[in-house]
């Protein structure tokens, strides 16, 4: 993978989802290749909705001093993207034109800023194009 590329959420949960070892293993993996490369990015959104369901909702949640290290060696290296207007005004044209919800609406805005060709989520559909970015499910079979 060389193009710039945005991983939502469901990745980073998915990479601590002992039940899905086959989406475990591909979120890992695609985890590793965006800290190794440098082509892979994140927001502060994402940042947001990880530690939110990593310190809550993980059937063994993570403690504070371990969701610390997280994103100190993880979440923070991959993310480029932060709030500015141009990201809300963008979401609000995706919602629009799209119909996604505002906070997916929101991940899609953040990395078309980021200018990645291809955003890894599972929760939108794959296939589809924003821009010149096409959306890819990494678990889709």
């Amino acid at each position: 993978m060389c193009a710039k590329y945005f991983i939502d959420t469901n990745v980073f949960v998915y990479s601590y989802d002992e039940e899905q070892p086959a989406k475990k293993e591909r979120a890992l993996s695609l985890l590793s290749d965006a800290l190794q490369n440098g082509n892979g990015m994140i927001s502060w959104q994402v940042i947001q909705e990880f530690l939110n369901v990593a310190t809550r909702k993980f059937a063994v949640p993570l403690k504070v001093e371990d969701a610390t290290v997280y994103l100190q060696k993880v979440l923070s290296p991959l993310c480029h993207i932060y709030p500015n207007l141009e990201i809300y005004q963008e979401s609000l044209e995706i919602m629009k034109e799209k119909r996604y919800s505002f906070y997916d609406s929101l991940i899609l805005a953040a990395a078309l800023q980021g200018e990645c060709s291809v955003i890894y989520t599972e929760d939108m559909k794959h296939g589809q194009e924003i821009g010149a970015m096409r959306i890819v499910n990494p678990f889709f079979e």
